[in-house]
């Protein structure tokens, strides 16, 4: 695993600014910790210096001509380097008279702004931190793609019937289904409502050596207990009032696979016939004492706690064994929230798209109803949506079931506090407020807010 550095060793750093006394102190100041400093007098060279050279993180003034000072320059230079390096942490350099456009800037993805004169301190706490994240992104970036190639090589081995997933845990669920599928073995799944239990005894079968013979479903938990085993076995003529001959499942399945969903619901002597089928291959079909044969490969399903069944003599221990030959277990999307989007994103409509907004509603919401809640919310949502650009208010989510907002409430005073606490590091404050960066921007702003790194300038 790779070790995440907290110095500045081998960091290319470029200061852009007019003024050479200002290079000199960053140079002397970031050199005495490790890291290289690259110097631009101009927009333009530094633009150039970007293109070629491996670059960290960009320091850049507001103004280049000594006669200017309205900003525009940097704000131009910003948009221009954000343009071409997206993920380029940038801090701006600013008097107090433009402090207001470093915060809109921030807003607009600057990592942070600095006010002439700085404190060296909380400036090297700032470089440190934002190196530390771009380092941590690029971790994360290599880890999504590692992810992404692993998720398009299993799909170019296998046939994963479409299923959409992103996270580690589906990867690794998916994968096994698919190293086991082959194997002649029942398989049961287990896992909430809605989590995709079924899909995953789709791959199974799309992947197995039956996979051309016949695939049937039964869902024991829609099924009244009375016709459970008919609709298993099935029933002779006048095995009660009104039967007629009917082939059953296992019998139509033979040389196939069948699917069990809801397997907790079956009754005591639907279990006593089940095991019966998996260790002998016969059965009965009810009214009939004609023994019948079939080879069926059998993956169950369930949301009950089947071990707890056993407990309290509602499942028979010795079925229980005989089905979890192989066990897969789904997580709730709750608790694989990279997969929240993903999945959204494709039960849109054509010609929908989410705004960001809607996006953080979804990711923040525990979804107990799992996938089938999410496909459901979003249908909806195309249904009643007067707009393409599905918001927040379209897909009518219950207030309930949300993680903490990402803006939690706070006031004057406990910002205040939290700045001392941090010695007035915004990164840090913001961490313990439960804020983003921006979001403490704002509300500074707002509430007239300033830290000593917005006092007025000595010099600019």
């Amino acid at each position: 695993m790779r070790e995440r550095r907290s110095n500045l060793g081998n960091r290319a750093v470029l200061v852009i600014d007019d003024n050479e006394a200002v290079h000199t102190a960053f140079d002397v100041l970031l050199s005495l910790h490790g890291a290289r400093v690259l110097a631009a007098a101009t927009p333009e060279i530094g633009l150039e210096i970007l293109a070629r050279e491996p670059i960290d993180l960009v320091i850049q003034d507001m103004n280049f001509r000594r006669e200017a000072a309205s900003g525009e320059e940097g704000i131009r230079l910003f948009h221009e380097i954000r343009r071409r390096h997206e993920d380029m942490p940038i801090i701006l350099l600013t008097a107090w008279t433009h402090l207001e456009t470093a915060v809109e800037l921030v807003k607009a993805g600057a990592a942070d702004y600095v006010a002439k004169p700085w404190d060296d301190a909380r400036l090297l706490t700032t470089v440190r931190n934002l190196l530390d994240l771009k380092f941590a992104r690029s971790e994360a970036r290599r880890i999504r793609d590692e992810r992404r190639d692993a998720r398009e090589a299993l799909a170019e081995t296998f046939d994963l019937r479409g299923i959409v997933y992103e996270s580690e845990a589906m990867h690794t669920l998916v994968a096994t289904a698919t190293h086991v599928a082959h194997a002649d073995v029942p398989v049961l799944i287990t896992g909430p409502n809605g989590a995709g239990k079924e899909v995953l005894s789709d791959i199974v079968q799309a992947n197995s050596l039956v996979r051309d013979h016949a695939y049937l479903k039964v869902n024991l938990g829609a099924l009244p207990a009375e016709l459970i085993e008919a609709e298993l076995f099935g029933t002779e003529a006048g095995a009660f009032t009104g039967a007629r001959a009917r082939t059953g499942r296992f019998e139509a399945a033979d040389g196939g696979t069948l699917f069990l969903d809801e397997i907790g619901n079956l009754s005591g002597i639907g279990q006593a016939k089940l095991l019966r089928v998996l260790q002998t291959g016969e059965f009965e079909r009810l009214g009939s004492s004609v023994t019948r044969r079939t080879r069926v490969r059998i993956i169950a399903a369930t949301n009950s706690n089947l071990r707890q069944a056993i407990r309290e003599n509602r499942f028979r221990e010795d079925l229980f064994y005989r089905l979890n030959v192989i066990e897969l277990e789904v997580t709730p999307l709750g608790e694989r929230r990279e997969d929240i989007l993903p999945l959204a994103r494709f039960f849109l409509q054509s010609g929908f798209e989410l705004t960001p907004e809607a996006e953080r509603a979804l990711t923040r919401y525990h979804w107990p109803g799992n996938v089938r809640e999410l496909q459901n919310s979003i249908r909806r949502a195309c249904l009643l949506s007067r707009e393409h650009a599905i918001d927040t208010a379209a897909l009518g989510l219950p207030a309930t079931h949300y993680s903490q907002p990402d803006e939690p409430a706070v006031d004057r005073q406990a910002i205040e506090q939290a700045l001392d606490r941090a010695n007035g590091v915004i990164a840090h404050a913001a961490r313990e407020l439960g804020l983003s960066r921006q979001a403490l921007y704002r509300r500074m702003e707002k509430l007239g807010i300033k830290t000593e790194a917005a006092r007025p300038p000595s010099h600019s």
